[in-house]
């Protein structure tokens, strides 16, 4: 592994420790490292500084030295170098780590400026926490207890704003909630790039809106409900749903495309009621597209394929179409599959004898985190050996063969035949086997259905476009009547006559570093939650779509070298 380049780094003592940092680290991180928490709502780390809410205020000092000689100025008292604190708090998200850096973070003027400015953010707020979606995970609520005066002073009527405003069709605003810290102007600005969000009026009649004629409709509008530290701006789609505390959270990956843009999947008693971004500063940030936001809704489906027979009862169906016939079969596998079961559907056509397709899908980049390949694991196909070469949009090959009737059957993983070109006229030639989440014209017309289970519902790897492997969780158990893919497969392979496979999650990763170069130093236990790079060396001269290239987070020169 190549190591990356240090920083430099220097020392900034805060509350009284002394901590190592790279120079220009801002002030609230670096207060972080040390366990100290500067109550903050305008700062993010991911956007610009401006300012605005004033609640990070700390006091500050340098080491004292001679105006004249330069020579420190030591204090007879300590014995140490003297420090020369200003007078008035400056405010931490606009202070960065510099050589000899004090800051206090909990003097008695810093309490009492921190209770200041929660009483001012609180005269307008509307007293409304037991039906605000925020509860539970509202800065507001969390610094008005630690940080706030206890009592309110304020007897006048509060001001009356817009409620239920739709910014868009994902975003609903409660503006009497709105704290004005901007975060949500910034990001559409800074990182969505459609400035379209902005303060109207003056003093606390200030009120977020879109400006004329424009909405928050882009595919990233859900953002700024993720980031918004109260509760002014709500999804739509899970606006009062469910109480965010009742949620199990489970760490999951965004299939949409290729960038694999880390999630986590909310759920409760097996129903999947939201989906948020997962910081990785490595892939997304702390970002996701709202299109990914709505994959969950696949799980409950009104297409969604369930079996009232067994699993032994589908196998040995497809054990009577399958068996004997090598030689005259294809198989069609997917980039939606995980690297495990891509490595299963290669074991399987090898048993079969049989060539393997992928298809590809692609659209338009948005070069933010939606990449022209929509297969979230095209990679992982490459890595584990399922495909030499990059897929093709269309099947013009075994369309041909079908054709020539040299295909006979055909074993579809996940894949819809007539989408990815074949005709109608061309799948009533063949005997087909589907594996697949989802009704289609293919599971029509297949001679056996085989209902597997949608990426919620179990866990595995995906290899994104910058070559890195990253897993995710299973959040909510199987569908009745669907069926674990990796059992599947498995199960397929004894049944056409090939190798026995454990198809144990970890059993199985057992028999991937053994047979997967790229994979022969990795463990699936170990295996990061930001993910690892793989060495991308014998792929790098693929000619990928164009829009490929990540365009968002470059990858790092931190290559697993197998």
């Amino acid at each position: 592994m190549i190591q990356p380049a240090k920083p430099d780094l220097v020392t900034v003592n805060v509350d009284g420790k002394d901590i190592a940092v790279p120079k220009g680290t801002n002030v609230i991180e670096a207060a972080r490292l040390v366990g100290v928490d500067i109550p903050h709502y305008c700062y993010h780390p991911k956007l610009s500084v401006v300012g605005n809410c004033r609640m990070c205020l700390i006091e500050m000092g340098m080491p004292a030295v001679d105006p004249a000689t330069k020579a420190p100025v030591m204090d007879p008292a300590t014995g140490k170098q003297k420090i020369n604190w200003i007078p008035r708090p400056q405010i931490g998200c606009a202070t960065n780590a510099s050589p000899g850096l004090h800051i206090r973070t909990q003097t008695p003027q810093i309490k009492d400026c921190r209770e200041g400015v929660m009483e001012f953010l609180l005269i307008n707020h509307p007293l409304d926490c037991p039906i605000c979606d925020q509860a539970g995970e509202c800065k507001l609520q969390e610094q008005s207890t630690g940080y706030g005066r206890g009592y309110s002073r304020f007897i006048e009527n509060k001001n009356v704003k817009p409620k239920r405003t739709q910014l868009g069709p994902r975003v609903t605003l409660d503006d009497e909630r709105c704290i004005l810290c901007s975060r949500c102007i910034r990001f559409s600005k800074e990182i969505a790039k459609d400035d379209v969000l902005g303060f109207i009026d003056r003093g606390s009649y200030s009120t977020l809106t879109c400006y004329p004629g424009k909405k928050l409709e882009n595919n990233y509008s859900l953002n700024t409900v993720d980031i918004c530290p109260v509760g002014a701006l709500t999804s739509t789609d899970f606006r009062f749903k469910m109480r965010v505390w009742f949620l199990k959270q489970t760490n999951s990956i965004d299939t949409e495309s290729s960038v694999g843009a880390n999630t986590v999947v909310w759920s409760r008693e097996g129903t999947i009621y939201r989906i948020t971004p997962r910081r990785n500063d490595e892939v997304n940030d702390t970002w996701m597209a709202d299109s990914g936001r709505l994959l969950y809704k696949a799980v409950k489906s009104p297409a969604r394929l369930v079996s009232t027979e067994a699993l032994d009862a589908l196998i040995a169906q497809a054990e009577k179409v399958l068996k004997g016939i090598a030689g005259t079969v294809a198989v069609v596998g997917s980039g939606q599959s995980t690297v495990e079961e891509q490595f299963l559907t290669r074991r399987l056509a090898e048993a079969l004898k049989a060539p393997v397709s992928l298809v590809s899908r692609t659209g338009e980049g948005d070069r933010i985190l939606v990449s022209a390949d929509r297969n979230p694991n095209v990679r992982g196909a490459l890595v584990t050996g399922l495909i030499s070469t990059l897929p093709l949009a269309r099947l013009t090959a075994l369309a041909a063969a079908i054709d020539a009737g040299t295909i006979k059957t055909v074993v579809s993983v996940g894949e819809d035949l007539v989408a990815a070109g074949l005709t109608a006229a061309q799948l009533a030639k063949v005997t087909i086997v589907y594996l697949g989440t989802q009704a289609n014209a293919t599971s029509v017309a297949a001679k056996v259905v085989l209902p597997t289970q949608t990426v919620f519902e179990k866990a595995g790897t995906f290899v994104n476009q910058q070559f890195r492997l990253q897993k995710f969780a299973r959040a909510v158990p199987g569908l009745a009547g669907t069926f674990d893919d990796l059992a599947v497969l498995s199960r397929l392979i004894s049944a056409v006559g090939g190798t026995a496979v454990n198809p144990e999650l970890n059993g199985l990763w057992t028999l991937l570093t053994a047979e997967v170069p790229a994979l022969s130093t990795v463990t699936y236990r170990t295996l990061p939650e930001t993910g690892l790079l793989l060495d991308a060396t014998p792929w790098q001269a693929l000619p990928f779509v164009e829009g490929e290239t990540l365009h968002y987070k470059p990858a790092k020169a931190e290559a697993l070298k197998s």
